[in-house]
């Protein structure tokens, strides 16, 4: 089979590859996309694999070809997405069922060869199957969608308060309308890009906010009669949106940092002291897991996208281009701001 395999640092070659083999408990998948995710970058870009050569991709979708002995949950021709981890199930985070806390874990597309290829191989409990009115498109952004709501169950989350949205990728997108679906006073989502705040409003948010204006603090907090967001949700992983958050909450907040910053981040005591003053709780929220694995948060988006009420729109879809060009894609990603949406990396004939 072919494979886009990753042989050096910024060097991703197009290759013939040793097509994966079902064993006992595992499927095998036809890869229609998959997508370049946030984290895949580095890896390409800044010596960030664990190994040489390795198929990367972990947010996919496809149909499944063959089944190993012992499968019970899907049959081939099921249109399925995959969850990419692989905990140990043995350690004591595992037996909690708190799986994204698990240190001995493998991960499909970083830990071991993954969806970047014709084919790919998963045990049976990693495949998730989607309705056949889900498009492919769609079915590779499982993953961000499980992370969105797997952050919004870390934040306690109840309807009827301001909420507040920090960063408008996908991520942000799905974190937006989860918040939507369970319930909500407003949602408003900020972000720096006019595109990327237009495509929030088409998918539901009540307002937005361009953090680039002068004045979009004032503006922000007058929207909640200037109490602030009993709900926060930092999803870029970027060092302004992680102060703006402290500001941004009401007293007795909850606030999540979904996003994962990438450089030093620092508090002055007044920042800081706003979680001592306003009473908020500020947790972390890391992957998409819960038990029975993989979890409610795949089992709801697998239900929230057949019904149509998490939704999709292309404009998540910066651009979709062949698995052989996946060299190509990469390199966009060296210039900052020219890529606003997901990359889908194609085995379609389109």
């Amino acid at each position: 089979m072919k494979a886009a395999v990753v042989v050096a640092n910024e060097d991703v070659q197009y290759q013939e590859v040793e097509e994966p083999q079902v064993t006992p408990g595992h499927v095998k998948i036809k890869v229609r996309y998959s997508g370049i995710c946030g984290s895949d970058i580095p890896r390409v870009l800044n010596h960030g694999v664990h190994f040489y050569p390795i198929v990367l991709g972990h947010e996919f979708s496809g149909d499944v070809v063959e089944v190993g002995e012992g499968v019970t949950k899907v049959k081939v021709g099921d249109r399925v997405s995959g969850a990419p981890l692989l905990p140990c199930m043995k350690c004591d985070d595992c037996q909690k069922g708190n799986f994204s806390l698990c240190k001995h874990y493998s991960f499909i597309g970083s830990r071991e060869q993954g969806a970047n290829a014709d084919y790919v191989v998963v045990p049976e409990q990693n495949a998730v199957p989607f309705a056949d009115n889900v498009p492919y498109e769609q079915g590779a952004m499982f993953e961000p969608a499980t992370v969105a709501i797997h952050g919004v169950f870390q934040n306690d989350y109840h309807g009827g308060e301001y909420v507040a949205i920090l960063g408008g990728g996908t991520v942000g997108m799905f974190t937006m309308q989860w918040t939507k679906i369970f319930g909500s006073k407003k949602v408003v989502v900020f972000d720096i890009s006019d595109e990327r705040l237009a495509l929030a409003k088409r998918l539901g948010a009540d307002e937005i906010i361009n953090t680039k204006e002068e004045g979009y603090m004032e503006k922000a907090m007058a929207i909640t009669g200037g109490k602030g967001y009993g709900f926060v949700f930092e999803t870029a992983g970027q060092v302004p949106t992680m102060h703006m958050a402290f500001e941004l909450a009401a007293n007795k907040a909850h606030v999540c940092f979904i996003g994962t910053p990438h450089e030093n981040l620092t508090f002055t005591p007044k920042e800081w002291e706003n979680m001592n003053r306003k009473e908020f709780k500020l947790t972390g929220s890391w992957m998409s897991y819960s038990a029975p694995y993989p979890g409610r948060e795949w089992e709801l988006t697998a239900h929230y996208f057949a019904t149509g009420q998490l939704k999709f729109d292309p404009g998540f879809i910066y651009k979709k281009i062949p698995m052989s060009q996946a060299q190509e894609a990469f390199q966009l990603f060296k210039t900052p701001g020219l890529v606003k949406g997901k990359i889908l990396l194609s085995n379609e004939e389109d």
